[in-house]
C-alpha cells in the first residue's frame, strides 16, 4: 500500500505555506492518566513522554510525582533529563537551575546502583561542559561504562547541551547508533499505518420495513365473503342434487388446495427482474448524489479497487466493464450508508477494498450474480397451478349449474349471486394472501442478507483493525526514527561544510510539516507527519549555515535540499505569529533577500479528541518539534547579531558546580 504523496507536494524550503491538513487522532490510552493516579503511575507516564520526545510534559508529570512522594535516583535521573532535553543552558529558567543544584546535592545520599551512577555522570558532564578547558577523559570513560540504556538516554537528551570537543568525541558513536536504528523494526513497511485513519465500523443495508399491515387488515373481510359465498353456493347445490354436489365439492376442494400450494411457489415469492434490484439505494449519479462530494469519492475509490482486485486473466478495463452495474450499486449503497457520518472516504476504504475482493472471489467461484438471481419457477409447477385453477373454476360452474337446474325461484338468483361473490372475493382474498406471503418472503430474505453481509463486514473490519494495530508503529519507534533522521541530516551538513562541533557556537534544528503531508498522533501526543521539512541552523563565530530539506517518513528519502550562508547582521528580522485558527508561522527576513514565511505548526483546534485542550496540545507540539529553542536563538540573533552569540558562547557560561 503506497501512502506517499510525492507528486502532490512542492518545495517548502524557503516559502512554506501549508494549509490545515487532514489529521488522524488514534484513540489510544498511551498518554492517558487517571486524575486519581498514583505518583508512581504519573512518573511512568512522564518517562513515556520523555522517551517519545515530549520533554515539556515529561517535566510536568515527573515533577508532580516527586512532589507527591515518588523520589529516588531513578526518578531524579529522568527528571534531570526532562529538564535538559532539547534545551541549552540559556533555555533554563532560574528555578530550573536552582532545582538542578539541589538535585546534584542529593546524589550522595542515594544508595549505590546504576541509576545513582547515571545521575552522577550527568552532573559530571554538566560540570565539564561549564568549565572552560575541562578534562573530558574521565567523564567520557564513566559515560561509556554505563549500561547502554542510561548511556543512550544521556546522549539523546543532552544533545543540545553537549558542545565542542566533548561532542566531537561522542558524535561518531551517536551517528553509528542512528545508522543502526534508522531503519530498524521494519520501518519502511510500517510507517504508513501510523497515518492510516481508524476504520469506521461495519454497516449494511437493513431490510425495508414490512408493508403487510394494510394487506392483513383487508384480508379477513375478503376471506369471510369468499367463505360465505362458497358455503351458500355449495349449500344450494347440495339441496338441489346431493350426490352430484358432493362429488363436485370434493373435486373443488382438491383443486383449490393444489392451486394454493403450487400457486404459492409460483406467485408467492418476490419478483425481481434485474441483477441490481436488491441495491435499494440511489445510483451515485442520481440527483440525490451530487458528482462532487462524498459519493463521487466513494465511486472513484470503487473504480480504483475494482481495477486492482481483478480475477486472474481479466484485464482491468474488461473487469470494470463487466461489473459496472454491481460496482455502481455498491457505490450507491456505501455512500448512502455513511454519508451522514461526515467522514472522509479514507475511513471507509477498508470496506470498499473488501467488497472489491469479495466481488473478485465470487466471480472466481461462479457466484458473482447469485446474490440477486432468483431461480425460475419450474414449468411443471406452472402447469399444475393452471390446471388446478381450471378444474376449480369448472367445479364452481358445475356446482352453480347443479344449484340452478334443480331449484325453484328465487334459488337460481341466489346461486348466481353466490358464484359472482365467490369469484370476486376469492380472487381478492388470494391476491391479498399472495401479497402478504411475497412481503414475508422479501422481509425474510432481506433480513438474512442483512445479517450475512453485516457479519462478513464486521469480520473484515475486525481483521483490518487488528492488522493496523499490529502494523502501526509505537510512539517510541516514531520518535526514534525521527531522531535518527535528524542525526543523519546534521552529520551530512557538518561534513558538507567541513565543520566540527568545535567550530560551532550553537545549533538548532526546526522540524515542520511539509505541504500535502498526512499527519497523525495518539490522543494526548504530538503530531507526526508523513513528510517533514528539516531546517538546520549552524551558528559559528563567522556566521550562519542554513540547510533545509524535505524528508519522507516512510523511507527517509530526501528531496528539495537548499543551502544558504549569511552573516549575523544579514538576519535583520524574525517574527513568530500565532493564530489559533491557522497555527504558528515563522517569518525570516534577510537584508539581501525576500521575507520567508515558514509554517512551523498547523492549528490543533480542528483535530482535538474529547477532553483535550488546544493550548496544551499546541505546547506539546512545539516542545516535540524543538520550536521553542529555535525561536529563542533566531530572535536573539535577529535582535543583537553577533553580540548575542558571543554572550551565549559555551566559554562564557557560569560554571555548574556539583555540590558534594
Amino acid at each position: 500500500m503506497n501512502h506517499d504523496n510525492d507528486a502532490a507536494y512542492s518545495s517548502a524550503a524557503y516559502d512554506s505555506t501549508v494549509g490545515i491538513q487532514a489529521g488522524t487522532v488514534h484513540n489510544s490510552n498511551v498518554y492517558f492518566v487517571h486524575p486519581d493516579a498514583s505518583p508512581q503511575e504519573k512518573y511512568r507516564l512522564g518517562v513515556r513522554f520523555l522517551e517519545d520526545g515530549v520533554p515539556s510534559r515529561a517535566r510536568e508529570m515527573i515533577t508532580d510525582a516527586m512532589v507527591h512522594g515518588c523520589d529516588g535516583a531513578e526518578v531524579r535521573f529522568h527528571w534531570v533529563l526532562a529538564v535538559l532535553s532539547a534545551r541549552t543552558y540559556q533555555d533554563l529558567t532560574t528555578e530550573d537551575v536552582h532545582r538542578l543544584h539541589y538535585t546534584s546535592g542529593l546524589v550522595r545520599i542515594y544508595a549505590e546502583g546504576e541509576w545513582k551512577e547515571a545521575l552522577r555522570v550527568v552532573f559530571d558532564l554538566l560540570a565539564v561542559l561549564s568549565a572552560a578547558g575541562g578534562e573530558t577523559g574521565a567523564v567520557l570513560k564513566q559515560l561509556h561504562d554505563l549500561p547502554s540504556r542510561q548511556r543512550e538516554a544521556i546522549l539523546r537528551h543532552l544533545d543540545l547541551m553537549l558542545t565542542g570537543g566533548l561532542k566531537d568525541d561522542l558524535w561518531a558513536e551517536t551517528c553509528e547508533r542512528a545508522g543502526a536504528e534508522r531503519f530498524g523494526n521494519d520501518r519502511v513497511r510500517r510507517v504508513w499505518a501510523y497515518f492510516a485513519p481508524d476504520p469506521i465500523g461495519a454497516r449494511a443495508v437493513p431490510p425495508r420495513p414490512s408493508a403487510v399491515a394494510a394487506a392483513r387488515a383487508a384480508l379477513p373481510v375478503r376471506a369471510a365473503l369468499f367463505a360465505f359465498s362458497s358455503a351458500l353456493l355449495w349449500a344450494l347445490a347440495l339441496i338441489a342434487n346431493p350426490v352430484w354436489a358432493a362429488a363436485e365439492l370434493l373435486v373443488a376442494l382438491g383443486a383449490g388446495l393444489t392451486a394454493a400450494r403450487s400457486g404459492l411457489r409460483w406467485w408467492g415469492r418476490e419478483l425481481r427482474s434485474d441483477l441490481t434490484a436488491g441495491a435499494r439505494v440511489p445510483h451515485p449519479r442520481g440527483p440525490a448524489s451530487p458528482e462532487d462530494g462524498f459519493t463521487n469519492r466513494v465511486r472513484h475509490s470503487f473504480d480504483h479497487y475494482f481495477s486492482v482486485r481483478t480475477p486472474y486473466g481479466f484485464p482491468p478495463d474488461a473487469w470494470l466493464a463487466h461489473t459496472v452495474q454491481i460496482r455502481g450499486s455498491l457505490a450507491a449503497e456505501i455512500a448512502d450508508l455513511y454519508r451522514e457520518s461526515r467522514i472522509g472516504v479514507e475511513r471507509v476504504t477498508w470496506l470498499i477494498r473488501y467488497l472489491a475482493e469479495d466481488a473478485r472471489n465470487r466471480h472466481n467461484n461462479g457466484t458473482l450474480f447469485d446474490r440477486h438471481r432468483q431461480d425460475p419457477t419450474p414449468a411443471r409447477t406452472k402447469a399444475l397451478t393452471v390446471a388446478a385453477l381450471a378444474i376449480l373454476g369448472a367445479s364452481a360452474l358445475a356446482a352453480s349449474g347443479t344449484a340452478i337446474s334443480g331449484a325453484a325461484s328465487p334459488q337460481p338468483l341466489w346461486a348466481f349471486l353466490a358464484v359472482l361473490g365467490a369469484a370476486w372475493s376469492g380472487h381478492a382474498a388470494a391476491s391479498r394472501w399472495l401479497e402478504i406471503r411475497r412481503e414475508e418472503h422479501r422481509l425474510a430474505r432481506e433480513t438474512q442478507e442483512y445479517h450475512e453481509q453485516l457479519t462478513a463486514r464486521q469480520i473484515a473490519h475486525r481483521r483490518w483493525k487488528e492488522f493496523l494495530d499490529v502494523t502501526r508503529p509505537t510512539e517510541l519507534e516514531m520518535e526514534t526514527w525521527l531522531t535518527c533522521d535528524k542525526t543523519s541530516f546534521v552529520d551530512e551538513a557538518l561534513r558538507y561544510h567541513r565543520l566540527t562541533w568545535r567550530d560551532l557556537v550553537t545549533h538548532t534544528i526546526l522540524v515542520a510539516p511539509a505541504p500535502s503531508c498526512k499527519r497523525g498522533r495518539v490522543r494526548g501526543g504530538p503530531w507526526r507527519y508523513s513528510h517533514y521539512v528539516f531546517r538546520l541552523f549552524l551558528f559559528t563565530q563567522d556566521g550562519v549555515r542554513e540547510v533545509s530539506s524535505e524528508f519522507n517518513s516512510s523511507d527517509a528519502t530526501r528531496r528539495n535540499e537548499q543551502r544558504s550562508n549569511y552573516r549575523f547582521d544579514a538576519l535583520s528580522y524574525v517574527q513568530v505569529t500565532e493564530n489559533a485558527d491557522i497555527g504558528y508561522d515563522l517569518e525570516l527576513v534577510l537584508t539581501n533577500g525576500p521575507a520567508r514565511k515558514i509554517r512551523v505548526k498547523d492549528a490543533d483546534a480542528h483535530h482535538l479528541a474529547p477532553a483535550e485542550n488546544a493550548q496544551e496540545i499546541s505546547e506539546i507540539n512545539l516542545s516535540a518539534a524543538g520550536s521553542t529553542h529555535a525561536f529563542r536563538i533566531l530572535e536573539g540573533v535577529a535582535a543583537d547579531g553577533k553580540g548575542w552569540i558571543e554572550r551565549h558562547s559555551p566559554n562564557n557560561l557560569t560554571p555548574f558546580q556539583i555540590a558534594g
